[in-house]
């Protein structure tokens, strides 16, 4: 087997455990257990303990990797491998029992910087959906055990675009405007509030594209690997890596065109909060 492999199945083990807990978790009650950048940037309890259980696995099977993940930061490691975690993507959803989170693991070769690692494999499991998806770098995309490929391209104006809001009040207020704008130019809008998921919905053809600022490298490790290796395009703006600064994936074609609009229409003019 592969490194990759080994790392692919890992990461799906790992998933389907952290699901598990954190569905056991929501069935019990969930109350907020903290504010981080905003008093509406909520975590939970059960965002630690998922997130305990994950790197507590990898650490047993792996002890040389680092770890990033969303609520306890980095640790080091010596392998030239970061494994990039997101417990809960969705807290919010999870919070209110929407039944729309999901668990995001990736594992990354280099810093786990979005820029310039490589992205090695990834899995995003939903719980609530039953829903796995995982893949691995050079060996295509996959939901539960079927094999996935990105929808065939729309024109602009039937394209179902996803996108996600930031936690800080004014970042949201512009990107409300970017929304209001682009709306009569496609066939819809949604915003599902799970970063990783809209990534894997582009992948699988749930939806057209997708583009959201101020994601953390947790945010859209797995996910982004499963879009690209669905057929996608993800990217940031111009020849940037996906990131913080914008990320959008979409089919080849609809990506450059969903991109042109939406820096004609300033979505990357102002700047992010610190």
């Amino acid at each position: 087997m592969s490194v990759p492999s080994e790392l692919l199945g890992l990461a799906r083990s790992i998933a389907l455990e952290a699901g598990a807990l954190a569905a056991r978790r929501r069935a019990e009650g969930v109350e907020v257990a903290a504010t981080k950048s905003s008093i509406v940037d909520v975590v939970t309890a059960a965002d630690r303990e998922v997130e305990d259980l994950v790197r507590g696995r990898i650490a047993d099977a792996r002890p040389d990797d680092a770890v990033l993940g969303e609520e306890g930061g980095g640790t080091a490691g010596t392998s030239g491998l970061t494994w990039v975690v997101d417990p809960i993507d969705g807290t919010v959803n999870y919070l209110y029992g929407i039944p729309h989170y999901a668990v995001s693991i990736a594992v990354v070769e280099g810093d786990p910087d979005p820029a310039t690692w490589t992205a090695l494999a990834g899995a995003v499991h939903a719980p609530p959906l039953g829903e796995l998806f995982h893949a691995e770098r050079g060996g295509g995309a996959r939901l539960n055990d079927g094999s996935i490929v990105v929808g065939p391209r729309p024109p602009l104006e039937q394209a179902l675009v996803a996108t996600g809001f930031a936690y800080d009040a004014h970042t949201r207020e512009r990107q409300g405007a970017v929304v209001a704008a682009l709306l009569p130019r496609v066939r819809d809008i949604r915003r599902q509030g799970v970063a990783s998921l809209d990534l894997c919905f582009v992948a699988c053809g749930r939806v057209d594209a997708y583009f959201e600022r101020t994601l953390n490298p947790w945010d859209h490790a797995a996910g982004a690997l499963i879009a690209r290796e669905a057929g996608a395009i993800v990217t940031g703006r111009g020849d940037a890596a996906a990131g913080r600064d914008f990320t959008l994936a979409a089919a080849p074609g609809l990506a450059s065109e969903l991109a042109a609009v939406l820096d004609g229409l300033g979505v990357t003019a102002w700047d992010l909060p610190a």
